[in-house]
């Protein structure tokens, strides 16, 4: 006689969020769910692996609070811990008797090798381990030029990877999640203090709406509006233009196998598919930069063309301090730095501005302007802030050639011509005639303090002439070019 053995109950699957907070199209999730299922959070203080800035840890506190909230209403939770990732995932499995572990992919290499190590370990005492792709829509690896290599100009890039990304089908979120039998210990949220606080400085952050709702919502908002003259306001910071997604994007609230699809249901649906197009070519710039960080480990911190190590570097702190405060007595670059100090966000069209003011009015190395980004922008993103300011610098790939040099002044009055964006953020200019806002110091001084701001401070005088600096740095990369060619500077 057979005795039947009661049922033992599968051991749970550890699901490891990481930039990947959302239920809908989420791989990892999906193949976790196949059982009991242990949603985990962990708060990374891995040695060597860039910790978040001040305004991507307030993003991140309202986009676990979010998600911790759609877990709950599937009849789950999300455990939060901190430390080095990998050591606290093992004592995960170990404390809970996981089967499986898996996760999405990251592309920084630091991540990469951390990861790597960590499912040779798992993998090695029994844990199966998987990982998948949530965050591209080919990942690097997978797209390559007709030598084998990796890509390094966009154009030629975007022509291939588009062509391979085929049908987009996303996943939509479980409807319900199967509970462990017991569930670890977590921390507290609030015990991370990743709110600010003595001060809290992100009074201006509340236009955000951080999580997968609110994702989608902002998604489905532009798509419904802003995306009808996309290409031609993309570059108008007085209007709202801009699918303000790339937060969402970042932390992985939204996916851009999501994105995609949303966009080409709009021009099934009447949308121009010019302005679909140009939409989605800047997904195809985050794909590019996602390439070339997975190639160039070292983007934010290294040159990507290694000639641009002999040149030399201006160390200004005033002027620094001046650039990071809006005080640089140039509007349109003081509009954005006093956007990005407020929000946590600037217009793209300006962030070129007031990169290329810092690397060649000031001369002062990217590296510092790329880290001061890092700190104070929502949406930081390792790939897309390195990218960015090595092509203003000239020393990325696909780079503007040094010698195109942003005129804060001319670019003020093509991209802001009424002036509404500088009178937004510069309260002190905000009386002055549209015809002199961009030239607050031409002929104008008694209108420089508004009259609702008596006591204000004055607006600063320019701390560079652009003309005089725009000189200077050309003559800086001539000796460059001059001294890699083995040539003797003139």
């Amino acid at each position: 006689m057979t005795t039947s053995k009661p049922n033992t109950p599968a051991p749970p699957t550890l699901m490891w969020f990481r930039q990947d907070l959302r239920l809908a199209d989420n791989p990892a999730l999906s193949a976790a769910a196949s059982g009991p299922v242990i949603p985990v959070y962990i708060l990374d203080e891995t040695p060597g692996i860039r910790p978040p800035g001040g305004a991507s840890l307030w993003w991140l506190d309202k986009s676990l609070r979010a998600l911790a909230a759609d877990l709950e209403a599937r009849g789950s939770r999300l455990i939060l811990r901190r430390g080095e990732a990998a050591r606290v995932l093992e004592a995960l499995v170990e404390e809970t008797g996981a089967g499986a572990v898996c996760w999405n992919r990251l592309y920084d290499g630091a991540v990469i090798e951390r990861d790597k190590a960590l499912k040779s370990r798992l993998t090695d005492a029994g844990i199966s381990c998987r990982s998948f792709n949530a965050a591209l829509l080919n990942e690097p690896w997978t797209i390559a030029n007709g030598s084998g290599d990796p890509y390094r100009v966009y154009t030629p890039y975007w022509r291939t990877a588009r062509e391979r990304i085929g049908a987009v089908s996303p996943d939509p979120a479980p409807e319900g999640l199967t509970a462990p039998k017991t569930w670890p210990d977590s921390d507290d949220l609030d015990s991370w203090g990743l709110h600010p606080t003595s001060p809290d400085w992100s009074d201006g952050f509340g236009d955000w709406a951080p999580g997968e709702a609110g994702a989608r919502e902002a998604l489905e908002a532009f798509l419904d509006d802003a995306i009808k003259s996309y290409s031609d306001d993309r570059d108008r910071p007085d209007r709202d233009g801009t699918s303000r997604l790339s937060p969402h994007l970042h932390f992985g609230e939204i996916g851009p196998r999501q994105v995609w699809r949303a966009a080409q249901d709009a021009a099934a649906r009447g949308a121009s598919e010019r302005q679909v197009d140009k939409f989605l070519s800047e997904l195809g710039w985050r794909e590019f930069h996602h390439h070339l960080l997975f190639y160039n480990p070292d983007l934010a911190t290294k040159n990507f063309r290694p000639e641009w190590d002999a040149f030399e570097w201006r160390d200004d702190e005033a002027a620094f301090t001046a650039w990071t405060r809006g005080r640089t007595g140039y509007p349109i670059v003081d509009a954005g730095m006093r956007e990005l100090w407020a929000t946590g966000f600037m217009h793209n069209r300006v962030r070129m501005i007031a990169a290329s003011f810092l690397i060649k009015d000031l001369m002062i190395d990217w590296r510092r302007g790329e880290a001061w980004f890092w700190d104070t922008l929502v949406d930081a993103d390792l790939a897309q802030n390195a990218a960015n300011w090595q092509w203003v610098a000239g020393s990325g790939a696909d780079a503007a050639p040094y010698f195109r040099i942003f005129n804060p002044v001319t670019q003020g009055q093509k991209f802001d011509p009424d002036g509404e964006y500088i009178r937004r953020w510069v309260p002190e200019l905000r009386n002055l005639p549209t015809k002199v806002i961009h030239l607050p110091h031409s002929d104008v001084s008694e209108l420089l303090a508004a009259e609702d701001h008596p006591s204000g401070p004055r607006y600063p005088d320019p701390i560079v002439d652009h003309g005089k600096a725009r000189d200077r740095a050309l003559e800086a990369y001539s000796a460059l070019r001059a001294t890699r060619q083995g040539e003797t500077p003139k």
